[in-house]
């Protein structure tokens, strides 16, 4: 059964691959014009109102005993397939087609990271949450600190937070928040989405994967911090030792309606070895 996830802001506004078009720079994640911009901005304003500090811990104590689903990265790859993508009608390949050609981006340029191939594979996969019922504005989408004041690099910032509730209690709405100064990443409350729930799924089933790839997939979608340079007085020297790798990553996690489609079947024994190797088996999802 398909289920319709509706626009998923993190993916409707990206550049495309080609580098002649990337080189338009009005083209980037474009969130002042388009056809879809209502929509986007109404995902957004459920997302900055809902999104709380109490909501996501609800979430965790939620989703945190990973009894949702058993079953193997391959499969939910594959369930990834039953998710629409309501604000791209047009789309006629599959959502994996995304994982494959992120994963077969960076096997091109990092031929030597075979842990990095598997991430592309993986980074995406926290999006079966959709199929667990959870709202697309509690899964898709730019994440965002919880417990402090909202920088201006997150999206609609400046009229989508008036009904946020944490924004009305002194303890959450200065800059720092509940937060101290440069306390680390790790210790900071992200809002709930595919990025976090994948994170600590992989942490639940003891992926053996580098630091790296944990990072990657935890904040992929922290365009304030990775891209909008915001949020740099709560890290450590940690996070920014692993900024790089994020926006390494970056470069290859782009939406496009690329014809150039990856050979699926060809591809799949490869990343069952990295799977194999890494995270074997029936999982806890």
């Amino acid at each position: 059964m398909k289920v319709a996830v509706g626009p998923d802001p993190s993916l409707v506004y990206r550049p495309d691959v080609d580098p002649e078009v990337a080189k338009d720079k009005g083209r980037f994640r474009n969130f002042t014009s388009g056809p879809l911009l209502d929509r986007v901005f109404a995902t957004y304003k459920q997302m900055h109102t809902q999104q709380t500090v109490d909501f996501v811990r609800k979430k965790h104590a939620q989703f945190g005993g990973f009894s949702f689903k058993k079953m193997t990265v391959l499969e939910a790859v594959d369930m990834l397939d039953g998710l629409v993508d309501e604000s791209d009608p047009d789309v006629d390949f599959p959502n994996s087609f995304h994982a494959f050609q992120t994963a077969e981006g960076i096997r091109k340029a990092h031929p030597d990271k075979d842990w990095f191939h598997l991430v592309g594979l993986l980074h995406d996969l926290g999006k079966v949450l959709v199929l667990a019922g959870e709202p697309q504005w509690a899964v898709v989408g730019d994440t965002f600190p919880v417990g402090c004041r909202p920088q201006a690099s997150v999206v609609f910032c400046d009229s989508t937070f008036q009904d946020n509730p944490d924004l009305q209690d002194p303890r959450y709405s200065t800059e720092f928040g509940m937060y101290q100064p440069h306390c680390g990443l790790e210790n900071v409350l992200m809002s709930w989405g595919h990025d976090e729930y994948m994170y600590r799924m992989m942490k639940f089933n003891k992926f053996s994967l580098p630091p790296e790839a944990f990072y990657v997939v935890r904040f992929h979608s922290f365009y304030p911090w990775h891209t909008g340079g915001d949020y740099r007085q709560l890290c450590s020297e940690q996070d920014l030792a692993m900024l790089p790798w994020v926006q390494e990553f970056n470069k290859f996690d782009l939406y496009t309606k690329s014809p150039d489609l990856p050979d699926v079947d060809t591809l799949r024994p490869y990343y069952q070895g990295l799977i194999d190797k890494y995270c074997p088996g029936v999982l806890s999802w």
